[in-house]
């Protein structure tokens, strides 16, 4: 089964923040027991909604700087928090703010609300590896054509 938690990218400004939205569906699988007329979105998809985004922020911030590519792959959670749960119909707004980079190593701050309530927080570490795959990095374009389709990427190393 394949994850991808987030649905659309609102905002990206490489080396800054990237901004983005999982809406939260009856539908999805995770509903069937989790939990029976009490359902709850668990924290740990939560918690991957927020690093998939955070990821696309460290690559295409390394990526603005370098003519390599590389992807980043979740290191470290820290401090992550559940402020409010998170239920079928709510619509997860997420920002992620780039708050260091060095040259293999991305950190991120980031919170996710439902309306004004935050309901997560988390500090990701990325590590920016280099993968010999050009079937992974022809999926990773795709994927985030998909996502950012209403920005104007013209700026950004798609990649």
């Amino acid at each position: 089964m394949r994850f991808i938690l987030v649905d659309r990218v609102d905002a990206l400004e490489p080396g800054r923040h990237i901004e983005g939205v999982k809406n939260v569906a009856m539908s999805e699988d995770v509903f069937a027991d989790h939990f029976p007329d009490n359902p709850l979105y668990p924290g740990t998809l939560l918690v991957e909604s927020l690093a998939q985004l955070g990821g696309c922020l460290a690559e295409f911030s390394f990526h603005a700087g370098s003519e390599e590519t590389r992807r980043a792959v979740l290191m470290h959670i820290r401090e992550a928090k559940f402020h409010a749960p998170c239920r079928p119909g709510d619509q997860l707004r997420m920002r992620c703010e780039l708050t260091s980079e060095l040259q293999e190593v991305a950190l991120v701050s980031a919170v996710a609300r439902v309306g004004e309530a935050k309901v997560a927080t988390a500090e990701l570490t990325f590590r920016l590896v280099r993968v010999d795959s050009p079937r992974l990095h022809e999926h990773r374009q795709a994927l985030y054509r998909t996502w950012m389709r209403d920005l104007d990427t013209t700026r950004l190393a798609l990649r």
